[in-house]
C-alpha cells in the first residue's frame, strides 16, 4: 500500500465524506478523469469512508485501487475511520478509549459489517474479513494534510488553541486522546480558525446542503452518508463536481448563520 502524502502542492480535487457511497464516488471519478489536468491534480479525501452508506467495503476497494492508479491521491482520517481502525486494532489506542463499544453504539456501523459479510457486532470476525489493504489504509490515515494554501482536517481546528500546538498534535496523531476533537467535534465545524492559522481549513464531518465557504474555511460534506449528492471541490478554481454529474461555480455566500 503506497504511503499517504501529508504535504502536497498543486491543483486539487477534494472529495467529501464517502460513507460507503461507492456509486456516487464512481460518478465523481468519471467526471474527474475527463479533466485535462487530472494526472497532475491531487485527489484529497476528507475521511469517513465507512458506516451509514450502502457499501463501505466497495468504497474502500475503489479508494485503495485509486492510490495505485493515481499516485497523487491522499486522504485524512474521519472519526468513523478512527473508530473502525481502533476497534480492529489497526492503531494503538489505549483501553480506556473503549472505541469498539462507541463504534457499535453510536456510529451507524451496521452497513460496514454487512458489506464485509459479517454479523453486526462480531468484531473478531470482521477483523478476519477485512483485507490487509483496507487495514493498512485505515491504520495509516493521517489526521491532516498540508498544502501551501489549505489545511485538510476532518472536523476543523480549535479557535482558542494556538495553531502550532494543534498542528503538532495532528501531525503526530496522538492516539492517547479519548476523542480527538479535530476528528470528532461538531463544534469545530462552525468555529473560526485561530488568528495565527495561515491556511484555509477544509473539512467535512457535518453535512451541509452544498459546499460552503466562510472566512478561511470550507465545508465539503454534502451527504452525511444519508442522502444528497457527493461533492468534489476543485481548488483553486472553486468549482464543484457532483455525483449528479453537474459542474458549477461554487458560491461565496457565508455559511456561518447555519450553525
Amino acid at each position: 500500500m503506497p504511503q499517504l502524502a501529508t504535504r502536497i502542492d498543486g491543483p486539487l480535487a477534494v472529495i467529501g465524506d464517502l460513507h460507503g457511497q461507492v456509486e456516487k464516488l464512481l460518478v465523481v471519478l468519471e467526471n474527474l478523469r475527463s479533466l485535462p489536468d487530472y494526472d497532475r491534480r491531487w485527489l484529497v479525501f476528507l475521511g469517513d469512508f465507512v458506516d451509514r452508506g450502502p457499501d463501505p467495503k466497495a468504497a474502500l476497494d475503489v479508494v485503495t485501487d485509486l492510490l495505485i492508479e493515481h499516485p497523487r491521491t491522499t486522504a485524512i482520517a474521519g472519526n468513523h475511520d478512527l473508530a473502525m481502525a481502533a476497534s480492529l486494532g489497526c492503531v494503538p489506542t489505549p483501553e480506556y478509549s473503549n472505541w469498539a463499544q462507541r463504534w457499535l453504539e453510536h456510529y451507524d456501523a451496521a452497513t460496514t459489517f454487512e458489506s464485509y459479510g459479517v454479523d453486526f457486532g462480531n468484531i473478531d470476525e470482521l477483523a478476519e474479513a477485512v483485507p490487509p489493504a483496507h487495514r493498512d489504509f485505515l491504520g495509516d490515515l493521517p489526521w491532516c494534510v498540508e498544502h501551501p494554501r489549505y489545511l485538510f482536517v476532518h472536523a476543523g481546528i480549535d479557535s482558542n488553541t494556538p495553531f502550532d500546538v494543534q498542528l503538532r498534535i495532528l501531525r503526530q496523531r496522538d492516539f492517547t486522546l479519548t476523542r480527538p476533537q479535530w476528528l470528532c467535534s461538531k463544534s469545530l465545524v462552525g468555529a473560526e480558525v485561530p488568528a495565527d492559522c495561515p491556511f484555509t481549513v477544509v473539512s467535512g464531518h457535518v453535512c451541509v446542503p452544498q459546499v460552503q465557504f466562510g472566512h478561511k474555511r470550507i465545508l465539503a460534506d454534502t451527504t452525511g452518508g444519508t442522502g444528497g449528492e457527493l461533492s468534489c471541490l476543485l481548488l483553486p478554481e472553486k468549482k464543484v463536481i457532483s455525483s449528479a454529474s453537474e459542474v458549477a461555480i461554487a458560491g461565496s455566500k457565508s455559511w456561518w448563520k447555519i450553525w
